[in-house]
C-alpha cells in the first residue's frame, strides 16, 4: 500500500470488521502498479454494530460502489437519498460522507489512479464528470442496469480469488467498464461542457477549493484561505478571478470561500469531538471569537448552539 491514507483506510476496516489485515489485502498486489481491491458489503456488515464497516470519506483513492438499502450520500453542496439499487463514484478531490440508515448489501471497489496506467486506456480520471466536484456521481439504477453492474462486481470478486497470472489486467477492464457505464449515464450537459476561458477558470477554482477538504485532524490547516491565495495559485490577478466567478456563478470569490468554509465547520461540529479552538485554528481563524462571529454570520446560529442541535 503506497498511500498513508490508504493504509488508514485498511486500519479502520480491520477495526470495524475484526478481520485480519492480511485477509483484507489482495494477493500479488505488491507486484502491481497502484492498488486495487473489491469488497462485498454482506461480508463486511456486522449485525451488532449500528454502522457498517465502511469509512464514509474517500481520501487518497477512487471508489466505485453498488448499494442496496436506504442511505444518504452527503457532498459539500448536495445530498442524495438512496432507496433502490444505486451506483456512485467517489474521487480523492471530492469528499463525501455515506450515511446508511439500514442494513446495506452490495459491493465497492477502491483503486489508485496508478492502477489504471498499464491499461493505457487514455482515460484521465480527474477530467471525467463522474469524478468532478460539480459532476453527477450518483445513479439510481433500473433492474436491468443494476443486474449488469452487480455482474461486474461479482466477476471482480471471483477474479480476486483466482490464481490467474493476468488477473489484474482483467480487473482493470472491469473498472473501466464501470467507469464507461457511469459516463453513459451522465446527463448530456455534463458530457458536453462549455470550454470557454471563464468556464475553465471557474472549474479550476472549484476543484482547487474542494481539494482543501476534508480536514481530518486538528493539526491539519487550510493551505489556501483567501481570495488572493487562490488567485496566486491559479496564476491570475485576484480582480480577474473575482470578475470571472461573479460572471459564472453570480457570487464573489470571498463569498464562495466563506460558504465552503462554513460547510466544513458544520461538518466538523457535527461529526467530530474537536474543541472550538481546534476547529477555529484548522479553518484559519485567529481565535474562537472570530470563528464564532463568522459562523453565526453564515448560519444564523453560534457554533455551540449548532453542535447542541445535533440530532442523535
Amino acid at each position: 500500500m503506497h498511500s498513508p491514507l490508504l493504509t488508514e483506510f485498511y486500519q479502520e476496516l480491520t477495526t470495524c470488521t475484526g478481520s485480519d489485515l492480511n485477509a483484507l489485502l489482495p494477493s500479488g498486489i505488491q507486484q502491481e502498479v497502484g492498488h486495487f481491491n473489491v469488497f462485498n458489503l454482506d461480508e463486511l456488515w456486522q449485525p451488532a454494530r449500528e454502522k457498517p464497516a465502511v469509512p464514509y470519506a474517500c481520501r487518497s483513492f477512487y471508489k466505485i460502489s453498488l448499494l442496496t438499502g436506504r442511505s444518504r450520500v452527503d457532498y459539500p453542496d448536495k445530498s442524495f437519498d438512496l432507496e433502490q439499487s444505486t451506483l456512485f463514484f467517489s474521487a480523492p478531490q471530492t469528499p463525501h460522507y455515506w450515511l446508511p440508515e439500514e442494513r446495506q448489501s452490495g459491493y465497492f471497489c477502491v483503486f489508485t489512479p496508478e492502477f489504471l496506467l498499464p491499461a493505457k486506456s487514455g482515460v484521465v480520471l480527474e477530467e471525467l464528470p463522474l469524478f468532478k466536484a460539480e459532476g453527477y456521481p450518483v445513479f439510481q439504477l433500473s433492474e436491468e442496469v443494476g443486474a449488469r453492474v452487480q455482474s461486474v462486481f461479482q466477476r471482480m470478486e471471483e477474479e480476486m480469488a483466482s490464481d490467474y497470472a493476468y488477473k489484474y489486467d482483467l480487473l482493470r477492464t472491469y473498472v473501466l467498464e464501470l467507469i464507461h457505464l457511469g459516463q453513459k449515464l451522465q446527463p448530456a450537459t455534463a458530457l458536453h461542457p462549455v470550454h470557454s476561458a471563464a468556464a475553465r477558470l471557474s472549474s479550476l477554482f472549484a476543484e482547487l477549493l474542494e481539494r482543501q477538504f476534508p480536514l481530518e485532524t486538528p493539526q491539519q490547516q487550510l493551505r489556501l484561505r483567501t481570495a488572493k491565495d487562490y488567485a496566486d495559485h491559479l496564476a491570475v490577478h485576484v480582480n480577474h478571478l473575482n470578475k470571472v466567478l461573479k460572471e459564472t456563478t453570480g457570487r464573489t470569490t470571498t463569498d464562495l470561500l466563506g460558504t465552503r468554509i462554513a460547510q466544513e465547520a458544520q461538518t466538523l461540529l457535527r461529526q467530530t469531538h474537536w474543541t472550538m479552538a481546534e476547529i477555529a485554528d484548522s479553518l484559519g481563524f485567529t481565535d474562537v471569537a472570530h470563528f464564532s462571529h463568522f459562523f453565526k454570520r453564515h448560519t444564523l446560529v453560534t457554533p455551540g448552539a449548532f453542535r447542541g442541535l445535533e440530532v442523535v
